[in-house]
């Protein structure tokens, strides 16, 4: 056992002791019935003190590994089954690879890894811009309240009833919607909610029709679910409504993924005549439109539409997020659908989660109700806006002749488009290398004749750290 213990690791020795002797009956070098040395001996042996190994045989005693036999000793349990395999090498260690099987994840991660160097994300906030003495405040009267009403127990899974209360408001009084509490849940973010609604609707071998250069995450909690996702075109005023109801009339349609007010990943809006006709075919075929409106918040040039929600509440799952007002890693999101609906979606909930955090729920809350996020809100527009047109420049500076965008009516990102594929080749090929991460122009692609672009958030970053990182971007190409 001595080449087992190593006392320069982080593993307590007492627990290497333990490891060490587990796995030994475990491969059979010690069966049931035998004596083990006395804790001086072992002691002894290994180098070790013996008030050690007298923790790690009472451990393994009280676990019911070992036996005291009082004056005669300590032995391996005889109520322990002989091995059926042959002793392995000694030692626990975590292994390279696992001995059962498993799913696999996807060999390109969903997420961006989170190494050094410059990111170029998909349209994250700047956390930066959201005062920290806020938070901690609003943290603080968050476990207050909870103290004084015994808030810290489990309690609903649709999450806490103020927030509810707070997101319904807002709903109501500022996108339209015709919700009160009993029609929201609240999820950890919106990709928890997306993953919720595809738990609800979806059964293996339903088909989701979602458009060919869309949210990679939604289409993997679909197929999670078993799901047959169905690509139909996208041009410059959004789905192909041609495509959708072709798709309808050869597949049992369940669902359709829209981002309709900033298109995920080309920013491109939905007109209010494709929005009515998509509502009609759900009529017609019997689907749900799961409307992921992930940055209603930032709109620069006009007033928002309207979501699909607010004139087709029976029809829609709709799925939003706090998390570009305030902070991605507060992960607050929410569902607004049928009460019948969220009914389903907490349970889910219960399945996977049980609840939500309270204390974060009630942050987040006390910051609508005090009109932080009211004031943060109009603040970091201003800036934003401001990103956006700096952002613009530099890319008409560095790639007017080698690439081209549409500006952005609103959200916190460009779609660039390439016309030489070759350019895009070299981007993906040498930009890490050179320092810089961004999500892969497949990523977004449901089939390989899609339209092939990158997507790069202008809001997360200031004026001089985006041309920086737009300027190892355009190195790249040369």
């Amino acid at each position: 056992m001595r080449d087992q213990i190593d006392t320069e690791r982080a593993v307590p020795v007492y627990m290497q002791i333990i490891h060490a002797l587990i796995r030994d009956i475990e491969n059979g070098r010690l069966t049931s019935g035998t004596y083990l040395p006395s804790s001086r001996e072992l002691a002894s042996a290994i180098g070790v003190n013996r008030k050690t190994v007298v923790l790690a045989y009472e451990d393994l005693i009280a676990q019911g590994w070992l036996v005291s036999k009082g004056t005669r000793g300590t032995m391996v349990s005889q109520s322990l089954p002989q091995p059926t395999s042959e002793p392995e090498a000694s030692g626990v260690q975590m292994p390279e690879g696992a001995e059962f099987d498993f799913a696999r994840p996807p060999e390109r991660p969903l997420a961006l890894p989170g190494t050094r160097g410059i990111k170029l994300d998909e349209g994250a906030p700047d956390g930066r811009l959201f005062p920290a003495e806020l938070l901690t405040r609003a943290y603080r009267a968050s476990a207050n309240a909870a103290a004084a009403t015994n808030g810290f127990q489990y309690r609903d899974p649709r999450g806490l009833p103020s927030l509810r209360e707070s997101i319904a408001e807002m709903l109501r009084s500022e996108r339209g919607l015709v919700v009160g509490p009993e029609n929201i849940c609240i999820t950890r973010g919106s990709q928890n909610a997306i993953f919720l609604a595809a738990q609800v609707l979806v059964k293996p071998g339903d088909s989701v029709i979602m458009e060919d250069v869309t949210y990679e995450p939604a289409v993997a909690a679909f197929r999670n679910r078993g799901a047959k996702v169905i690509p139909v075109r996208l041009d410059g005023h959004g789905i192909n409504l041609a495509d959708v109801e072709q798709a309808c009339r050869r597949e049992r349609v369940r669902a359709l993924f829209l981002t309709p007010h900033h298109q995920f990943p080309t920013t491109v809006a939905l007109r209010p005549e494709r929005r009515l006709r998509i509502l009609d075919l759900a009529r017609q075929f019997g689907f749900a439109v799961i409307e992921d409106d992930y940055d209603h918040e930032f709109h620069f040039e006009s007033q928002p539409l309207l979501p699909m929600a607010a004139y087709a509440p029976g029809r829609t799952i709709y799925v939003g997020s706090l998390s570009k007002l305030l902070l991605p890693a507060l992960r607050i999101g929410f569902i607004a659908a049928p009460r019948e609906v969220i009914d389903a979606v907490a349970h889910v909930v219960s399945l996977v989660d049980g609840m939500g955090n309270s204390l974060t729920e009630g942050a987040a809350d006390e910051l609508i109700r005090n009109g932080e996020l009211r004031r943060h809100a109009r603040k970091v527009r201003q800036v934003y806006a401001r990103r956006r047109e700096a952002f613009a420049a530099t890319l008409d500076d560095l790639f007017g002749n080698i690439a081209d965008y549409a500006l952005p009516d609103g959200g916190l990102a460009f779609w660039l488009r390439f016309p030489d594929a070759e350019h895009i080749d070299r981007i993906e090929e040498r930009a890490p290398a050179r320092g810089l991460r961004f999500a892969s122009s497949r990523s977004f692609m449901l089939r390989p004749e899609a339209p092939r672009g990158l997507r790069l958030g202008f809001a997360s970053l200031g004026e001089i750290e985006a041309r920086d990182a737009l300027r190892v971007l355009r190195a790249s190409i040369d």
